[in-house]
């Protein structure tokens, strides 16, 4: 569709729309996701077919951002159809397009497929466990395209909701957002995460009895952990780091940044030194979330 001028709605100087394509593995949370998105103010469309997403970009209201839900489910799905497209938005300047990407273990898919007694879209006479993993596989190559990473394995819908807010909600595309968590080595490396500080090497207070029924946002706790001769050194270097490349991240463009830090139980140390970290960059006015996966794991214990 074209104006007065010859030029395409979308071609417009100083005309761009931001457009968010969701997709991932059935049952990884994009439903959520998608409705996540139409409550922040998105005009929302669901399991669209490819072949006419031209004709729906060709349009003149562009006052609102869009969300485009896309995954096997659609009638004309292919990862080379959607690479395509991909390639296409991300080319076209008069466009802000980011890859939303949700995922989730392979073991947690197969279980949320049993609660729902649903039939996986490409192993409909086969087990879940064929289709998952089998989706898996198709969708590596558009995995590695995802702008925005979202591990949901361990979300409830309500914390997949929040973590949506956090990087589309009003002045997300203005601002790059960071995210400070802490983990458990035990459980493994959270994904997504773009820097990554192991803090094992730090006193540990669960080898005090006193301490270890109390976490890393307790007073006692942080004592003794910023009472490490080595924490000052470490923490002020981490803190310079993270400082000079937030900068440079934001004027490449990238929207989020993910920081973790790990210790032996997620309790303590790690926990300390992401709320220490929080609270330092949001003293230098950045834009910080802080997310404890293994005090979100025991629901509010230590």
């Amino acid at each position: 569709m074209t104006d007065e001028t010859g030029q395409t709605a979308l071609t417009q100087p100083g005309v761009r729309r931001r457009i968010v394509l969701v997709t991932g593995p059935s049952g990884a949370g994009r439903s959520t996701a998608i409705n996540a998105l139409e409550d922040l103010g998105y005009e929302v469309i669901d399991n669209l077919p490819m072949s006419i997403l031209p004709k729906l970009l060709d349009a003149r209201d562009l006052a609102r951002p869009m969300a485009l839900g896309l995954d096997v489910r659609n009638r004309d799905f292919s990862v080379a159809g959607l690479i395509e497209v991909i390639d296409e938005l991300t080319r076209d300047p008069a466009l802000e397009a980011e890859v939303l990407y949700l995922d989730a273990e392979a073991d947690v898919l197969i279980r949320r497929y049993s609660e729902t007694r649903r039939r996986h879209p490409l192993a409909p006479a086969e087990t879940a466990q064929d289709g998952v993993a089998r989706e898996k596989d198709l969708l590596v190559p558009i995995r590695s395209r995802a702008d925005i990473l979202i591990d949901t394995s361990e979300m409830t819908p309500h914390q997949l909701r929040d973590e949506i807010e956090r990087w589309f909600a009003e002045g997300s595309a203005a601002d790059m957002a960071v995210t400070v968590q802490s983990f458990s080595y035990k459980r493994g490396m959270p994904r997504g995460v773009d820097m990554v500080f192991d803090v094992r090497f730090l006193a540990n207070p669960y080898w005090e009895p006193a301490l270890r029924g109390f976490d890393g946002r307790d007073e006692e706790v942080r004592a003794h952990v910023e009472a490490d001769p080595r924490y000052a050194a470490f923490f002020g270097k981490v803190l310079e780091l993270t400082l000079l490349l937030l900068p440079a991240y934001r004027e490449e463009g990238k929207k989020h940044l993910s920081i973790a830090f790990g210790c032996t139980g997620g309790q303590h140390r790690s926990v300390t030194l992401a709320e220490n970290l929080a609270k330092a960059l949001a003293e230098h006015d950045w834009q910080v979330s802080i997310r404890h996966r293994e005090l979100e794991r025991r629901r509010g214990g230590t």
